[in-house]
Protein backbone atom coordinates (compact mmCIF):
# COMPACT_ATOMS: atom_id res chain seq x y z
CA UNK A 1 0.00 0.00 0.00
CA UNK A 2 7.32 12.57 -2.96
CA UNK A 3 12.01 16.95 -3.76
CA UNK A 4 8.69 18.39 -4.47
CA UNK A 5 7.60 21.84 -4.93
CA UNK A 6 9.23 22.62 -1.97
CA UNK A 7 11.57 20.60 -2.32
CA UNK A 8 12.67 17.65 0.94
CA UNK A 9 13.45 20.90 2.65
CA UNK A 10 9.79 21.77 2.56
CA UNK A 11 9.03 18.70 4.77
CA UNK A 12 10.92 20.10 7.55
CA UNK A 13 11.33 24.07 7.10
CA UNK A 14 7.87 24.98 6.03
CA UNK A 15 5.03 25.83 8.32
CA UNK A 16 1.51 24.55 8.12
CA UNK A 17 -0.49 25.24 4.98
CA UNK A 18 -3.70 26.17 6.85
CA UNK A 19 -4.14 29.86 8.30
CA UNK A 20 -7.40 31.91 8.75
CA UNK A 21 -8.54 34.04 6.20
CA UNK A 22 -9.54 37.57 6.90
CA UNK A 23 -12.96 38.81 5.64
CA UNK A 24 -11.52 41.53 3.48
CA UNK A 25 -9.34 38.95 1.72
CA UNK A 26 -5.76 39.81 2.16
CA UNK A 27 -2.82 38.29 0.39
CA UNK A 28 -2.01 35.67 3.66
CA UNK A 29 -4.01 32.86 2.07
CA UNK A 30 -2.01 29.46 2.54
CA UNK A 31 0.09 28.14 0.44
CA UNK A 32 -2.14 24.89 0.17
CA UNK A 33 -4.73 27.31 -0.84
CA UNK A 34 -2.46 29.48 -3.32
CA UNK A 35 -1.26 25.29 -4.85
CA UNK A 36 -4.59 23.95 -5.55
CA UNK A 37 -6.16 27.54 -6.91
CA UNK A 38 -3.10 28.10 -9.53
CA UNK A 39 -2.97 24.54 -10.81
CA UNK A 40 -6.89 24.67 -10.95
CA UNK A 41 -6.30 28.15 -12.93
CA UNK A 42 -3.49 26.34 -15.02
CA UNK A 43 -4.82 23.43 -16.03
CA UNK A 44 -3.39 19.98 -15.42
CA UNK A 45 0.42 19.64 -15.35
CA UNK A 46 1.99 16.11 -14.44
CA UNK A 47 4.21 16.36 -11.12
CA UNK A 48 7.51 15.74 -12.45
CA UNK A 49 9.48 16.24 -9.36
CA UNK A 50 6.27 14.24 -7.26
CA UNK A 51 6.29 11.26 -9.75
CA UNK A 52 10.64 11.29 -9.85
CA UNK A 53 10.33 11.03 -5.71
CA UNK A 54 8.06 8.73 -5.47
CA UNK A 55 9.88 6.44 -7.74
CA UNK A 56 12.86 6.23 -6.38
CA UNK A 57 11.43 5.77 -2.87
CA UNK A 58 10.22 3.01 -4.75
CA UNK A 59 13.38 1.91 -5.52
CA UNK A 60 14.66 2.09 -2.54
CA UNK A 61 11.90 -0.41 -0.83
CA UNK A 62 12.12 -3.20 -3.60
CA UNK A 63 16.09 -3.00 -2.86
CA UNK A 64 15.79 -3.25 0.61
CA UNK A 65 12.85 -5.97 -0.08
CA UNK A 66 15.47 -8.07 -2.06
CA UNK A 67 18.13 -7.78 -0.33
CA UNK A 68 16.31 -8.72 2.77
CA UNK A 69 15.29 -11.79 0.79
CA UNK A 70 19.31 -12.82 -0.70
CA UNK A 71 19.97 -12.38 3.14
CA UNK A 72 17.73 -14.92 4.39
CA UNK A 73 18.19 -17.33 1.60
CA UNK A 74 22.13 -16.92 1.99
CA UNK A 75 22.06 -17.15 5.03
CA UNK A 76 19.72 -20.97 5.01
CA UNK A 77 21.91 -22.09 2.66
CA UNK A 78 25.46 -21.58 4.32
CA UNK A 79 24.44 -22.19 7.92
CA UNK A 80 24.69 -26.07 7.49
CA UNK A 81 27.64 -26.12 5.06
CA UNK A 82 30.01 -23.40 6.69
CA UNK A 83 32.02 -24.12 9.57
CA UNK A 84 33.88 -20.42 10.05
CA UNK A 85 32.01 -17.21 10.65
CA UNK A 86 34.95 -15.86 8.15
CA UNK A 87 33.50 -17.94 5.21
CA UNK A 88 29.46 -17.40 6.21
CA UNK A 89 29.99 -13.55 6.09
CA UNK A 90 31.74 -13.70 2.74
CA UNK A 91 28.97 -16.19 1.19
CA UNK A 92 26.30 -14.17 2.35
CA UNK A 93 27.46 -10.94 1.22
CA UNK A 94 28.47 -12.47 -2.05
CA UNK A 95 24.97 -13.31 -2.69
CA UNK A 96 23.51 -9.94 -1.43
CA UNK A 97 25.56 -8.54 -4.28
CA UNK A 98 24.53 -10.79 -6.93
CA UNK A 99 21.52 -11.86 -8.97
CA UNK A 100 19.86 -8.40 -8.30
CA UNK A 101 15.93 -8.81 -10.33
CA UNK A 102 16.46 -5.53 -12.34
CA UNK A 103 13.20 -5.92 -13.81
CA UNK A 104 11.50 -6.46 -10.09
CA UNK A 105 12.94 -3.08 -9.24
CA UNK A 106 11.51 -1.75 -12.47
CA UNK A 107 7.99 -2.59 -12.08
CA UNK A 108 8.29 -1.31 -8.61
CA UNK A 109 9.84 2.20 -10.21
CA UNK A 110 7.26 2.91 -12.89
CA UNK A 111 4.39 2.21 -10.58
CA UNK A 112 5.62 5.09 -8.65
CA UNK A 113 6.55 7.76 -11.18
CA UNK A 114 3.49 6.79 -13.42
CA UNK A 115 0.59 5.88 -10.48
CA UNK A 116 1.68 6.55 -6.70
CA UNK A 117 2.94 9.78 -7.38
CA UNK A 118 1.26 11.17 -9.82
CA UNK A 119 -2.22 10.09 -8.24
CA UNK A 120 -1.91 10.87 -4.86
CA UNK A 121 -0.47 14.05 -5.15
CA UNK A 122 -4.01 14.82 -7.38
CA UNK A 123 -5.51 12.94 -4.07
CA UNK A 124 -4.38 15.28 -1.43
CA UNK A 125 -4.95 18.50 -3.83
CA UNK A 126 -8.90 17.25 -3.86
CA UNK A 127 -9.04 16.50 -0.26
CA UNK A 128 -7.55 20.11 0.62
CA UNK A 129 -10.41 21.49 -2.39
CA UNK A 130 -13.02 19.61 -0.33
CA UNK A 131 -11.69 20.10 3.34
CA UNK A 132 -9.89 23.61 3.40
CA UNK A 133 -9.82 23.76 6.78
CA UNK A 134 -7.33 21.85 9.65
CA UNK A 135 -10.19 21.07 12.14
CA UNK A 136 -10.16 17.95 13.96
CA UNK A 137 -13.40 16.62 12.31
CA UNK A 138 -11.57 17.41 8.80
CA UNK A 139 -8.35 15.56 10.08
CA UNK A 140 -10.20 12.70 11.21
CA UNK A 141 -11.71 12.45 7.73
CA UNK A 142 -8.62 13.09 5.72
CA UNK A 143 -7.27 9.97 7.02
CA UNK A 144 -10.51 7.64 6.89
CA UNK A 145 -10.80 8.43 3.28
CA UNK A 146 -7.23 7.93 2.81
CA UNK A 147 -7.50 4.38 4.27
CA UNK A 148 -10.73 3.41 2.63
CA UNK A 149 -10.11 5.15 -0.66
CA UNK A 150 -6.66 5.60 -1.78
CA UNK A 151 -5.32 2.40 0.34
CA UNK A 152 -7.68 -0.18 -1.59
CA UNK A 153 -6.57 1.79 -4.36
CA UNK A 154 -3.14 1.88 -4.33
CA UNK A 155 -3.01 -1.91 -3.39
CA UNK A 156 -5.26 -2.66 -6.64
CA UNK A 157 -3.48 -1.03 -8.68
CA UNK A 158 0.32 -2.41 -7.34
CA UNK A 159 -1.26 -5.83 -7.86
CA UNK A 160 -2.70 -5.50 -11.38
CA UNK A 161 0.70 -3.44 -12.78
CA UNK A 162 2.98 -6.59 -11.24
CA UNK A 163 0.54 -9.30 -12.62
CA UNK A 164 0.89 -7.27 -16.24
CA UNK A 165 4.30 -7.36 -16.49
CA UNK A 166 4.76 -11.02 -15.35
CA UNK A 167 1.94 -11.60 -17.89
CA UNK A 168 -0.34 -12.84 -15.32
CA UNK A 169 -3.26 -10.40 -15.90
CA UNK A 170 -5.88 -13.56 -15.94
CA UNK A 171 -4.22 -14.88 -12.35
CA UNK A 172 -4.98 -11.23 -10.81
CA UNK A 173 -8.45 -12.01 -9.49
CA UNK A 174 -6.82 -15.03 -7.58
CA UNK A 175 -3.88 -12.75 -6.15
CA UNK A 176 -6.40 -9.83 -4.95
CA UNK A 177 -7.94 -12.96 -3.38
CA UNK A 178 -5.28 -14.18 -1.82
CA UNK A 179 -2.89 -11.31 -0.68
CA UNK A 180 -4.93 -7.77 -0.81
CA UNK A 181 -6.86 -7.93 2.27
CA UNK A 182 -4.47 -8.93 4.39
CA UNK A 183 -2.21 -6.92 3.00
CA UNK A 184 -4.88 -4.34 3.20
CA UNK A 185 -5.20 -4.57 7.24
CA UNK A 186 -1.33 -4.58 7.57
CA UNK A 187 -1.59 -1.39 5.98
CA UNK A 188 -3.91 -0.02 8.67
CA UNK A 189 -1.88 -0.42 11.63
CA UNK A 190 1.15 1.20 9.70
CA UNK A 191 -0.68 4.01 7.72
CA UNK A 192 -3.34 5.69 9.90
CA UNK A 193 -1.29 7.28 12.22
CA UNK A 194 1.08 7.77 9.43
CA UNK A 195 -1.48 10.00 7.28
CA UNK A 196 -2.87 11.75 10.56
CA UNK A 197 0.53 12.88 11.01
CA UNK A 198 0.77 13.86 7.39
CA UNK A 199 -2.93 15.70 7.03
CA UNK A 200 -2.24 17.83 10.81
CA UNK A 201 1.34 18.90 10.12
CA UNK A 202 3.25 18.49 6.58
CA UNK A 203 2.09 20.95 4.24
CA UNK A 204 0.83 20.77 0.54
CA UNK A 205 3.77 20.40 -1.20
CA UNK A 206 5.40 18.04 0.92
CA UNK A 207 2.73 15.49 1.41
CA UNK A 208 3.75 13.27 -1.61
CA UNK A 209 7.49 13.51 -0.19
CA UNK A 210 6.35 12.71 3.14
CA UNK A 211 3.77 9.79 2.24
CA UNK A 212 6.72 7.74 0.18
CA UNK A 213 9.15 8.50 2.57
CA UNK A 214 6.86 6.02 5.08
CA UNK A 215 6.76 4.25 1.64
CA UNK A 216 9.76 2.87 1.69
CA UNK A 217 8.75 0.44 4.53
CA UNK A 218 5.40 0.10 2.81
CA UNK A 219 6.85 -0.70 -0.82
CA UNK A 220 9.24 -3.19 0.90
CA UNK A 221 6.21 -4.97 2.13
CA UNK A 222 4.38 -4.51 -1.18
CA UNK A 223 7.54 -5.69 -3.14
CA UNK A 224 7.82 -8.70 -0.73
CA UNK A 225 3.82 -9.39 -1.17
CA UNK A 226 4.40 -8.96 -5.22
CA UNK A 227 7.41 -11.64 -5.14
CA UNK A 228 5.40 -14.46 -3.35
Amino acid sequence: MEALGGGLGGLWGLNSPFRKRTDTGSKSNSKSSDSVEATSRAGYRFPLKQAVTAGSLALAGDTIAQLSERWRKGKALNQNTVSDSHGFTKDVMSTLLSDHDWLRALRMISYGFLFYGPGSYAWYQYLDRCMPKQTVENVMLKVLLNQIVLGPSVIAVVFAWNNLWQGKFLQLLEKYQKDALPTLLYGFRFWIPVSALNFWVVPLQARVAFMSMGSIFWNFCLSSTMSK
